[in-house]
């Protein structure tokens, strides 16, 4: 995974932790527009989430950011 990459996901993270709480739950498209506008970006992202971590859907964001950390 790219620098680039995890520093976006520790930030999208930690904003939403600080909005939400702990507990709050985020897939890997909270760290993209609404559009495709980068599909290279989203598949790092989702095949980190999907095949390497084997994760849900949902996730805790505070288990997200200290996956990448």
């Amino acid at each position: 995974m790219t620098a680039e990459l995890k520093a976006k996901i520790i930030h999208v993270c930690n904003t939403k932790i600080a909005q939400k709480g702990e507990n709050v739950g985020l897939s890997f498209y909270a760290f993209f527009a609404n559009k495709n506008d980068n599909p290279k970006v989203l598949m790092e992202a989702a095949t980190w989430w999907i095949q390497t971590h084997q994760l849900d859907h949902f996730e805790k964001a505070v288990k997200i950011r200290d996956l990448v950390r």
